[in-house]
């Protein structure tokens, strides 16, 4: 079932495409944006995240969706499922990134919001988690406002990460 694109109040959710490549090298170049990664990503790495979502859209029928603003079309950034590896268990993660022009305006919450009703009624999911590095505190918040818990810390991406969950 092709859900996409779907909307919020204020935001456009749709697949990435190749025509978002110089949006999504500025959005993974950004250190504001990347700075609980290991590091920003290369714009020669831009086209690579594009081509991982559309990997994601064909194995899973989700992955991360580009945001826009409805009312003027301007680049967000993105939020989706995507499935995750966590102590030999595949989960569905949730997660986003937000331009750093358009933090703490509750895009992302709503995003997620939308993308965690979207998990469970289109794409039966019953369990979503978080996966969030423990200083970033905003992400956690995104978290407990879409429903998620801490649930445990587990070494995730090379590194100690905190897990929320939700059962949906």
């Amino acid at each position: 079932m092709n859900v996409i694109p779907f909307s919020t109040s204020r935001l456009s959710l749709r697949e990435m495409t190749d025509a978002d490549l110089n949006d999504y090298a500025d959005l993974i170049s950004d250190e504001e944006v990347m700075k609980y990664y290991p590091r920003p990503l290369a714009r020669s790495e831009a086209q690579g995240w594009i081509d991982a979502q559309k990997r994601r859209y064909s194995a899973h029928g989700f992955g991360l969706w580009t945001l826009s603003l409805i009312e003027t079309g301007e680049f967000v950034g993105d939020c989706g499922l995507t499935v995750q590896r966590v102590d030999g268990v595949d989960e569905v993660e949730i997660g986003y990134h937000v331009r750093a022009q358009f933090h703490r305006r509750g895009y992302a919450t709503e995003a997620a919001t939308a993308c965690r009703d979207l998990a469970r009624d289109q794409f039966s999911v019953r369990r979503l988690i978080a996966i969030i590095a423990p200083d970033n505190t905003p992400s956690q918040g995104v978290a407990q406002k879409i429903g998620l818990t801490l649930e445990k810390r587990a070494d995730v991406f090379g590194g100690e990460k905190l897990i929320y969950a939700a059962e949906l």
